[in-house]
């Protein structure tokens, strides 16, 4: 973790970002927004994940969003790739360790609710853990005991709402629910999902989630939605249709985000 702090610390040139974006699949436009690009491979950063998700680039982009600094991890590493739920952990550590105060996390999610359709986004204010794993196992220290009342700061999910209402853009609210992945969920598993009280499902964000609090950083979270839980609508589901679909509701996310920045959400 050290090697890659120092790696990040020298490539980032003075440059010191105290809120960082983790971006999720077909959500990768966003660096295209970022001015004075800095760009550094997960490859040359010890530790970091090697994603095998198309729709996940595996880099570092840093620099400055609506004047304000940020850092961004295009690409994540799921729990289905090797069966290891701690696999961003070394990222996160790299993060807290250069000064990342607030994560904002995003992910393309499977919505439950009918009237929140594709291209929509979520803002997420809890969640349920359905994976049966933890990305704490193993941790020795009593720190593995994390709180999560406040999983999702309040804080930052009220700039991030000020920000869709400002830019007349649709924000949703709800409860995301943690699935293993890597199949799709089936029928009975979204009505037992709905009985439960999810609004919206997905494979990923739940464990950075854990592991950013228990690293003391600030989080938030938005799920950008992509097609319609299974059986709502009779049709089978793809990761192609969450490809194809993400960049719809991937736009209205970078305007909220856009938006949140230039007012204030670095300081948040």
């Amino acid at each position: 973790m050290k090697e890659a702090i120092a790696r990040l610390v020298e490539a980032l040139n003075g440059l010191a970002p105290e809120t960082a974006l983790v971006l999720g699949s077909g959500l990768g436009g966003l660096v295209d927004e970022v001015e004075n690009p800095v760009r550094v491979s997960y490859g040359d950063l010890p530790g970091f994940p090697k994603s095998g998700v198309t729709g996940h680039a595996g880099e570092v982009v840093a620099g400055h969003l609506s004047g304000a600094p940020v850092l961004m991890l295009s690409g994540r590493a799921h729990y289905y790739e090797d069966g290891n739920a701690a696999a961003m952990r070394p990222a996160l550590e790299a993060l807290a360790g250069l000064g990342i105060k607030k994560l904002i996390l995003t992910n393309a999610a499977g919505s439950l609710e009918p009237d929140m359709g594709p291209g929509s986004v979520m803002l997420i204010t809890d969640h349920i853990n359905f994976s049966g794993t933890n990305p704490l196992f193993g941790e020795p220290s009593d720190a593995r005991f994390v709180g999560l009342t406040e999983a999702y700061d309040a804080g930052m999910r009220a700039a991030l709402e000020k920000a869709a209402a400002a830019t007349g853009t649709a924000l949703h609210k709800g409860v995301y629910m943690w699935f293993s992945g890597p199949s799709f969920e089936t029928p009975a598993e979204i009505r037992m999902a709905r009985v439960m009280g999810a609004n919206a499902v997905g494979m990923s964000t739940v464990p950075e989630i854990i592991l950013a609090r228990f690293l003391g950083i600030r989080a938030a979270a938005c799920s950008v939605v992509t097609n319609l839980a299974a059986g709502m609508t009779g049709a089978e589901l793809s990761h192609q249709e969450t490809k194809d679909m993400a960049p719809l509701g991937g736009q209205r996310l970078a305007t909220i985000l856009k938006a949140a920045f230039a007012d204030g959400l670095a300081t948040v």
